[in-house]
């Protein structure tokens, strides 16, 4: 089976991870802060607070910024499942934004169209949570704009983003959002095997995601109601989580940053070949914005409408390919019509699920299997 997704491990990363098992730490260590420091510089953020995965970074990002009962956040239909269900964790209602049918990212003219309704109802969001679908970012700029107009927060959900740029900037530096989210699942970019992290440029916000991804224990003195009784002493003060990150899973990140910019450009390399050979066939294939250069995280292609989106899953995958779809619209899932949502709220993330299938684009695709890739998509696609 030829994945559309895998994770790419060196002798180098191994090694990585040996000598964490051969050190005498194995959590709280000193390799958490060095992957933090790695990515917050790449990124060009101030600060970079590791987690042990992105669900729990969206977590512990919306209670920083005071997301709780009463409050609305908006984020894509067309996203996994955490990126709506982090509100919930902190009581919060949840609203969507369709897509742009180019970009499959949030739609930034139905936001504002959305937003001048919502100001109308007093029902504006507290949080936007934009998605960087497949690798490519939204319109930041425009978005941050809306936010200085309506009152709203940032967070960049870049769970396929890390290594994209935004106008020839590295994604992640906070320049139009409050904070963003890396995931580091084994399919992404790069992996932690399961991990996340939150960078941004607002030290309060840093120092409260520090102090939740820890139980809201603390041993820093200017956070506690009283004077420290000794070197042992620690208080909590704030309900937290145990969502710290491994040593194991930083060295192994920690080692793969230093092959982040090669894994991208294998992925351009890769998808160069497919807009070329895939070109004069009937499919739709990912529209990339002049503004952003993506990631690269998915290659999703749309099938034209006379193709049974089903019956052309089942033979790639009887031919050995391991296509996925991504994603189904978030608000079609059981638990988020039960709060009220049904099929036709949002078109264009609907219609984008029902011809969507991600071909295979890792770094560890050789050309070979590629080749296989692209004959077999031929042969289903109608090719002039």
């Amino acid at each position: 089976m030829i994945p559309y997704g895998k994770q790419a491990i060196s002798q180098a990363d191994i090694d990585a991870v040996v000598a964490v098992l051969q050190s005498d730490y194995l959590t709280q260590g000193p390799q958490v802060p060095a992957f933090e420091t790695a990515v917050k510089n790449y990124s060009g953020a101030q600060f970079g607070i590791a987690v042990n995965s992105a669900t729990s970074v969206l977590h512990i990002a919306c209670l920083a910024l005071g997301l709780s009962e009463g409050d609305w956040l908006w984020t894509s239909p067309n996203t996994f499942v955490a990126s709506a269900n982090c509100a919930r964790y902190c009581g919060a209602d949840v609203d969507f934004v369709d897509i742009d049918p180019h970009t499959y990212n949030l739609c930034v003219e139905q936001l504002e169209q959305k937003l001048i309704q919502a100001q109308q109802q007093n029902r504006l969001p507290k949080i936007v949570i934009p998605v960087h679908f497949a690798g490519q970012s939204c319109d930041m700029r425009r978005i941050h704009q809306l936010s200085q107009q309506y009152g709203f927060k940032i967070i960049e959900d870049a769970s396929h983003a890390i290594g994209g740029r935004y106008l020839d900037l590295p994604i992640g530096g906070c320049r139009y959002s409050d904070i963003t989210i890396f995931s580091f699942h084994p399919v992404k970019i790069i992996t932690t095997a399961e991990g996340g992290l939150a960078t941004t440029n607002q030290p309060e916000l840093a120092e409260k995601m520090q102090l939740l991804r820890s139980h809201g224990v603390t041993r820093e003195a200017h956070l506690m109601d009283q004077a420290l009784e000794g070197p042992w002493y620690y208080q909590q003060v704030d309900l937290g989580f145990n969502y710290r990150m491994t040593e194991l899973q930083a060295a192994l990140g920690l080692s793969q940053m230093s092959r982040l910019d090669e894994f991208v450009a294998k992925r351009h390399q890769l998808a160069q070949r497919y807009f070329a050979e895939l070109a004069n066939t009937d499919l739709v294939l990912p529209y990339q914005h002049p503004d952003s250069h993506s990631s690269l995280h998915l290659f999703p292609i749309l099938l034209p409408a006379s193709l049974n989106r089903a019956e052309v899953f089942n033979r790639l995958r009887e031919q050995g390919l391991g296509v996925n779809v991504h994603y189904i619209p978030v608000h079609t899932q059981p638990y988020y019509r039960r709060l009220g949502f049904n099929a036709g709220d949002f078109p264009q993330a609907e219609a984008y699920y029902q011809r969507a299938i991600s071909i295979p684009l890792h770094q560890g695709l050789t050309y070979e299997e590629q080749g296989y890739v692209i004959d077999c998509i031929r042969s289903l696609a109608c090719v002039d």
